[in-house]
């Protein structure tokens, strides 16, 4: 790839690089001769599980040390060439444009909503610090978290309860189709059960967006026994999970993989919406692994698909119509809709599209949209351009 700079699509405040290096050595050493070496707020990489996590963050922070480096492991990169596997995407923040603070939290396992709330409000009297007077503008967040950590729900509802308002979207880590462990970077290390809260502010023109492409049907689905703490549905209308699901949705004679589960998501209806709750695989017993959280007596309403290119391009100019030029998405969409893509024949389509569009992110195990933690969806923040 070619040099790249702060006018990445426009006057955005984002240079974006890539690399495919076989070596982790090679690919930071690509990474940085694209990047700027200096003025930088923060620098996020998205790094494919084909690299070694642990030397991939050490070598890259080493390189950047007067920088803070984050991000995670994914489970397909958004490039700015288009969607792709076996490489590494890292975005830097011009200091001219944004003022960021960066928090990890550790040992999700025993994370207390008391935890998230003082660790948001903290974040944002830093953020409030690191901004100078003259120059406020609007500040945004971004959680990236261990895509296996099955504490999404809380971690989302207790920081988002402590942010005053400040949009929030962002990712679950992941590991390709592996599903065995995710990782988060921050201060040159690789974690597991953790999550990092990212504030940035800028004087630049962003809107936070979530994008779907599923409608409600009429049949529904009550779970009727679950094993809440892993996820798990083992019945649903008081009928084994996976026997009744193919029923409802109409998957007859044939084996739930994880294309069945991407063309067929289940929506449940929070506050007038409704949102996916996707299933990541059925167990040998007939239960449904669930990738958010589900519990007895939640309704499940089978969905209807629309266009996912045609539900993606419409979400572009809605925000074109809100903010003018984008110069740049940051992105995190789910890996159920790029499975859902080549289940259809649509991933050269929705690659170029996001080439045109210039996104740029991850494919996750899972999407963070405000409070609430989705699966089967696109989210992410816009970034205008700078006013000429």
């Amino acid at each position: 790839m070619g040099q790249t700079d702060f006018r990445f699509g426009g006057a955005s405040g984002v240079a974006v690089a890539k690399s495919k290096a076989a070596s982790v050595d090679e690919a930071v050493a690509e990474l940085a001769a694209q990047l700027p070496s200096d003025e930088l707020a923060l620098i996020l990489v998205f790094l494919s599980p084909s690299y070694d996590p642990h030397h991939f963050i050490a070598e890259i922070t080493r390189h950047f040390d007067e920088t803070q480096v984050c991000g995670c492991t994914t489970a397909g990169e958004l490039a700015p060439d288009g969607w792709d596997e076996n490489s590494v995407v890292a975005l830097a923040f011009s200091r001219a444009d944004f003022s960021a603070a960066v928090r990890p939290i550790f040992n999700l396992d025993s994370f207390r909503v008391e935890d998230g709330r003082r660790i948001g409000g903290e974040l944002r009297h830093e953020l409030l610090r690191a901004t100078p007077q003259v120059d406020r503008g609007s500040p945004f967040g971004l959680v990236l978290i261990d895509g296996l950590c099955r504490r999404e729900e809380a971690v989302m509802s207790a920081i988002y309860a402590s942010l005053d308002d400040i949009p929030v979207v962002g990712g679950s880590a992941g590991d390709g189709m592996r599903f065995e462990k995710t990782f988060v970077f921050v201060d040159g290390k690789a974690h597991t059960n953790a999550a990092l809260l990212i504030l940035l502010n800028t004087s630049l023109p962003f809107r936070v967006f979530k994008c779907d492409n599923f409608e409600p049907r009429a049949q529904k689905m009550v779970v009727t026994e679950a094993d809440i703490e892993n996820r798990m549905v083992r019945e649903l209308n008081a009928e084994p999970a996976a026997l009744e699901y193919s029923r409802v949705v109409g998957i007859l004679d044939a084996k739930l993989d994880p294309f069945s589960f991407a063309s067929h998501p289940v929506l449940v209806r929070v506050g007038g919406s409704y949102y996916a709750r996707s299933i990541q695989r059925v167990e040998p017993d007939g239960s449904l692994h669930f990738f958010c959280a589900i519990d007895e007596g939640m309704v499940l309403t089978a969905a209807t698909s629309r266009s996912l290119v045609g539900a993606t391009c419409e979400t572009f100019a809605d925000i074109r119509d809100q903010i003018g030029d984008v110069s740049l998405y940051i992105g995190f969409e789910c890996l159920l809709r790029r499975l859902d893509a080549e289940q259809h024949q649509l991933t050269r389509d929705m690659s170029e599209l996001y080439r045109q569009n210039r996104v740029v992110g991850f494919h996750t195990y899972g999407e963070q949209f405000g409070s609430m933690h989705v699966n089967q969806t696109f989210t992410g923040v816009a970034i205008g351009r700078r006013p000429s």
